[in-house]
């Protein structure tokens, strides 16, 4: 926020000559079609359909260097100024692929969108700034170029991407996706939620003082989901299994197993015994009907063995820590 009221190193669009212009036009074809490529690189293995429409793409944005350098070389020479998108105030921003990568398909492709979108304005301000009739005329076709690549990309995806093959890309994303964050977020979840039902409500029958119940389910449930975390990363290193990265995944199973032990922990913050336990009995409840609804969204489990399996576990432990609570 205080870089609004420094000196800055960076350029105002309007101040840049056109054979600046042409120099940042030219830097940024060419990291657009690097970003491309490793878009290309980073789907191949999983979709390769997909990676052959960045391939393509990238492809058009290296023609799109070729004509601007071309026109650069008749104007100003061999020697091209190295300015980049960084330089100019205010100009658009790139994520770089290892940003955009690992959020899905999808995102990469929402992605390609925003840029194409970027460009195209770009070039519309470029040429507007230019006197040229050349210059002019070819950032105009490019800003034109820029805008039609929506329907380009559809072209493509069209030829590299039939309905069945999408679908299977979309069956391979959905997949991972569950493999990845879904089941060790279910079982942290499960573990937070089922495993910590007997020490807080056995501590809360046994001493009805909220302050010591709250202290024992903290502990309890930050315990727990250290434990599992641990035990999610050092379990499975993901290359075999494909499960994917053991420390989104021990991340993940830890803080769901947190969250599901504090769910009913933390109403014995309340200093009045009954209320505290009656909240968190209402907790528990809600906390294994989510379980039962993820088991049957994501796991595609009948709704009648989800719930049959997580009340089960969820009451016998529960009445497990009354009975220890009032022995």
């Amino acid at each position: 926020m205080l870089q609004r009221f420094l000196p800055s190193s960076r350029r105002d669009f309007n101040s840049l000559s056109e054979q600046e212009i042409l120099a940042l036009a030219i830097s940024s074809e060419e990291d657009d079609a690097r970003i491309y490529l490793a878009y290309a690189d980073g789907l191949r293995e999983d979709y390769p359909a997909s990676a052959k429409v960045f391939e393509e793409m990238a492809e058009e944005e290296g023609t799109h260097r070729a004509r601007l350098i071309d026109l650069y070389k008749k104007r100003f020479g061999e020697r091209i100024p190295l300015i980049r998108r960084e330089h100019v105030r205010g100009y658009y921003e790139r994520k770089p692929d290892w940003l955009v990568r690992p959020l899905g398909i999808e995102k990469v492709r929402a992605q390609a969108g925003v840029m194409e979108a970027q460009a195209h304005r770009f070039y519309l301000r470029a040429a507007q700034q230019c006197e040229d009739a050349d210059t002019r005329r070819l950032l105009g076709e490019l800003a034109l170029a820029e805008a039609g690549h929506e329907a380009k990309a559809e072209e493509l995806e069209a030829k590299h991407l039939p309905e069945e093959v999408r679908s299977a890309e979309d069956a391979v994303e959905r997949r991972q996706f569950i493999l990845t964050y879904v089941q060790p977020g279910l079982a942290g979840l499960m573990d937070g939620s089922v495993s910590t039902l007997a020490p807080i409500f056995a501590t809360a029958f046994a001493t009805q003082d909220p302050w010591t119940t709250f202290l024992v389910g903290l502990a309890a449930s930050v315990g727990a989901g250290i434990s599992m975390g641990f035990t999610e990363v050092a379990s499975d290193d993901g290359v075999i299994s494909g499960r994917g990265s053991p420390a989104k995944r021990g991340i993940v199973t830890g803080l769901m197993t947190t969250l599901g032990g504090l769910g009913h922990a933390l109403p014995y913050l309340i200093p009045h015994f009954w209320t505290a336990t009656i909240i968190a009995m209402i907790i528990v409840v809600i906390e294994l009907w989510a379980i039962a609804w993820i088991q049957k969204r994501w796991m595609e489990t009948p709704w009648s063995r989800a719930i049959f399996q997580v009340v089960l576990g969820g009451a016998l432990v529960f009445a497990a820590g009354m009975l220890i609570g009032n022995a």
